[in-house]
C-alpha cells in the first residue's frame, strides 16, 4: 500500500471517530501515532490538521507535544520496569535524555519553522483578503455602475418602446387616413368618370343635333332663296305687265279724260301689290339674317364644346379654382399652352382700382389681359388662362412673359 493510500485510510478512519463524538484531542493523538508509528513520519501540525481537518493553530501544536509527553512517559515505564544493570540504566536514560533533548530541541524547530509558514500563510491569506477585499469594492462598484447603466438603458428602452408605440399609433392612424382618402378618391374618379362618360353621350348627341340643324338650316335656306327668287320672279312678271299697261293708259289719259279715274285707280292698285312684293321679300330677308344668326351661335356653341372637349362643368371649376389658387406653375402653363383657354373666364373688374373693365389683348404669339383706367397688367402671357391667372395675382409672382 503506497503512502498516499495509507492516508486516506488513515483519513477515513479519523472521520469514522469524529462521526462517533471522539474528542479533538484524541484524534490530534491518534493521528500522531498513525504517522510516527505506521508511516514513519515525524508529527507536524500541519500534518496533523491536514488528516484530522479540525483544530487551530495554537491547539494542534499542544496536541503534538501531549503527544511527545505521553510517549516519553510510556518509554520511561518500559524501561524502569526491566532488570537492567545500573550502569546501563544510567547510559540508557542518558541516551534517553540526550534524544528526548534533541527531540525537543527538533520539535522546536520544527514548530518555529511550521509557526514561521503558519504566519506566512496567514499573512498571505490576510493579504489575499484585502486584496479579495478590494477586488470585492471595485467589483461591486462597477456593479453599481452596470445597474445604473443598466437601469438608464432599461429607462431608454421604455422610453423608445413609448416612442415606437407612438409612431405605430401614427403610422396606424395615417394608413387609416391614406386608406380612406384613397378609398374616396377611387370612388370620386368612378364618379367623375361616369359624368365623363355621361358627357360624351351627351356632346355626341349634341354633335347629331348640330348637324341636324346644320342640315335643316341648309334646306330653310334653299327653301327660302327658292321662294324668294320665286317671289321676285312673280313681281317682275306681274310689275313688266303693269307697267306696260300703266304707259298705255298714260297714253290713253290725254285722250280719254274719262278713264283717268280707272288708270289712277290700277296704278294705286299696282303699287299696293309692289309694296306688298316688297314687304315680302323684306320679311324673307329678315327671316335670312335670323337663320344666320342662329348659324352664327350654333357654330360659336360648336366651336366652344369642340374647345372644351370631353370636360365637364365641374372638372372647368376645378381648372379654374386650381388656377386662381396659384396651384399652376410656369411649367405647368407652357406644358398645358392654350388647351384650357375655353375655361378662362374674363374678370369682370380689375382687382387693383376695381373701377376699370379689364381687357383682353391678343399680342405678339400670346395673350394681355390690361385694365384701362390703372394699368394694371398680366403681361404677355403664353395663353388666356395664365394671362387671367396672373391678372387676378395681385402679389404678381413675375412669372417670364412670352417675350422675355
Amino acid at each position: 500500500m503506497t503512502i498516499d493510500e495509507q492516508r486516506e485510510a488513515i483519513r477515513k478512519e479519523l472521520e469514522s471517530l469524529r462521526n462517533s463524538g471522539v474528542h479533538r484531542r484524541e484524534l490530534s493523538l491518534h493521528a500522531c501515532k498513525r504517522l510516527f508509528f505506521d508511516l514513519g513520519i515525524r508529527p507536524s501540525a500541519g500534518a496533523v490538521r491536514d488528516l484530522t481537518q479540525t483544530g487551530s493553530a495554537s491547539d494542534i501544536p499542544k496536541d503534538i507535544d501531549h503527544f511527545w509527553e505521553r510517549l516519553r512517559d510510556a518509554s520511561r515505564v518500559r524501561i524502569g520496569a526491566g532488570a537492567i544493570p545500573h550502569g546501563l540504566e544510567e547510559k540508557a536514560g542518558e541516551l534517553l535524555g540526550a534524544l528526548f533533548e534533541h527531540a525537543i530541541e527538533e520539535a522546536k524547530q520544527t514548530l518555529e519553522a511550521e509557526r514561521k509558514q503558519v504566519f506566512e500563510a496567514l499573512e498571505e491569506a490576510t493579504s489575499n483578503l484585502r486584496e479579495a477585499q478590494i477586488r470585492r469594492e471595485a467589483a461591486n462598484e462597477a456593479w453599481q455602475r452596470s445597474e445604473a447603466r443598466a437601469e438608464t438603458a432599461l429607462a431608454r428602452v421604455r422610453e423608445l418602446e413609448v416612442q415606437i408605440s407612438a409612431s405605430a399609433a401614427v403610422r396606424t392612424t395615417s394608413d387609416e387616413a391614406l386608406q380612406a382618402t384613397v378609398g374616396r378618391l377611387d370612388v370620386e374618379r368612378a364618379r367623375l368618370e361616369q359624368r365623363l362618360e355621361t358627357e360624351q353621350i351627351a356632346n355626341a348627341s349634341l354633335r347629331e343635333r348640330i348637324d341636324s340643324l346644320h342640315q335643316e338650316l341648309r334646306q330653310s335656306a334653299e327653301h327660302y332663296a327658292a321662294q324668294i327668287k320665286d317671289a321676285i320672279a312673280e313681281a317682275e312678271r306681274r310689275v313688266k305687265p303693269m307697267l306696260v299697261e300703266l304707259d298705255s293708259l298714260r297714253n290713253m289719259a290725254a285722250t280719254y279724260q274719262t278713264g283717268i279715274r280707272d288708270a289712277s285707280r290700277k296704278e294705286f292698285d299696282f303699287i299696293q301689290q309692289l309694296s306688298a312684293a316688297k314687304s315680302r321679300g323684306d320679311r324673307l330677308d329678315a327671316q335670312v339674317r335670323e337663320q344666320s344668326d342662329e348659324i352664327d351661335a350654333l357654330t360659336r356653341e360648336l366651336t366652344a364644346a369642340r374647345g372644351r372637349g370631353t370636360l365637364s362643368p365641374e372638372l372647368a371649376a376645378l381648372v379654374r379654382s386650381w388656377a386662381a389658387t396659384g396651384r399652376f406653375a410656369d411649367a405647368d402653363f407652357a406644358a398645358l399652352g392654350t388647351a384650357l383657354d375655353a375655361f378662362a373666364e374674363l374678370p369682370a373688374h380689375c382687382p387693383k382700382c376695381t373701377d376699370g373693365e379689364p381687357e383682353l389683348a391678343r399680342a405678339d404669339d400670346g395673350y394681355e389681359l390690361l385694365c384701362p383706367e390703372c394699368d394694371h397688367s398680366s403681361g404677355i402671357k403664353r395663353s388666356r388662362l395664365e394671362a387671367v391667372t396672373r391678372f387676378m395675382d395681385e402679389a404678381r409672382t413675375g412669372s417670364p412673359d412670352i417675350s422675355a
